[in-house]
């Protein structure tokens, strides 16, 4: 199983995640809102302003600090090495 680093020492596996989007748009707000409410929200944010919203395959919800493009650069640099 190969992890990707969310930032601020949090990992995911990689396998998991369905999407890496920016949390910036409406309909995104309002799944973060539903998955907080449902108790799906994981915020690895460690109070810093949310940059990036990763989707998973459970259906739960983890909140980044870390921006999208530098979290997809962390899962293309992954690939690359277990190749």
């Amino acid at each position: 199983m190969r992890f990707v680093n969310i930032g601020f020492g949090g990992i995911v596996a990689q396998e998991r995640i369905v999407a890496v989007v920016s949390p910036d748009s409406a309909p995104i707000k309002r799944m973060v809102q539903d998955m907080r409410e449902k108790g799906l929200l994981i915020d690895a944010s460690f109070g810093r302003k949310t940059q990036a919203v990763l989707v998973m395959d459970s259906g739960h919800i983890v909140l980044s600090a870390q921006p999208p493009e530098t979290i997809g650069e962390a899962m293309h640099k992954g690939e690359k090495n277990n190749a």
